[in-house]
């Protein structure tokens, strides 16, 4: 979700109105995918590298996720949302992580979309933090395979990834889900998150299907 700085200050804004402008498309983008038959979303909100921006824009957005939480949890919960968070939850204030942990048990019982949020979360991250657990585990090198791997992830029940959308038309992975996007089709746009639109979003799907998945094969 990029591109919330650069919306703000096109309009002489601070940084702030972008990251709650870019709040607003949360709810459409969720209904359109649910209309579409998406049966698993995940959006990066922060990243493990977003601790280097200035405190105030820090402080910022942790606040914004918890007014978020409160104002849109329950509307999620309302459509049928199953939320999850990915990423290191420990490095996370407090009163962020009760809210996680209170969006996702209000959604548990859910079934029509799973929304993963990934929170202070990196791929590199993710890859060293499984590995750490299969050593604490004392698994075996030789019975270390692609199964037994991905059980280690955060979140082993993501399914790969079929269609990443990139936005602001920035080129480059930013460290999301690094083994999950190991054969997804990438989408990009010079949109700007705030201005994402569930027309664009329908677009990008329709774009994902009419392209020939060979997945290595011919």
């Amino acid at each position: 979700m990029d591109g919330n700085g650069r919306w703000a200050k096109s309009r002489w804004l601070p940084r702030a109105a972008g990251h709650r402008a870019g709040v607003s498309v949360l709810t459409p983008l969720i209904e359109t995918a649910g209309e579409l038959g998406v049966r698993t979303l995940t959006l990066y909100a922060f990243s493990t590298e977003n601790w280097a921006r200035p405190s105030t824009e820090v402080e910022t957005l942790m606040t914004l996720f918890l007014e978020t939480a409160r104002s849109k949890v329950p509307e999620l919960n309302e459509r049928g949302a199953r939320l999850r968070f990915l990423g290191r939850r420990e490095h996370l204030p407090h009163r962020v992580r009760e809210a996680m942990e209170e969006a996702e048990n209000l959604t548990s019982g859910n079934g029509v979309i799973d929304v993963y949020v990934a929170l202070n979360y990196g791929g590199r991250s993710e890859l060293v933090d499984a590995a750490r657990r299969m050593i604490r585990d004392g698994l075996d090198p030789d019975a270390v395979n692609e199964a037994t791997f991905a059980s280690y992830l955060y979140a082993p029940e993501v399914p790969e990834i079929d269609l990443l959308i990139r936005t602001s038309g920035e080129l480059r992975v930013s460290n999301f889900l690094l083994w999950q996007i190991a054969y997804a089709e990438f989408y990009v746009t010079e949109t700007l998150w705030p201005d994402f639109s569930p027309e664009e979003f329908r677009r990008a799907v329709a774009s994902f299907a009419a392209r020939s998945r060979r997945r290595g094969g011919v």
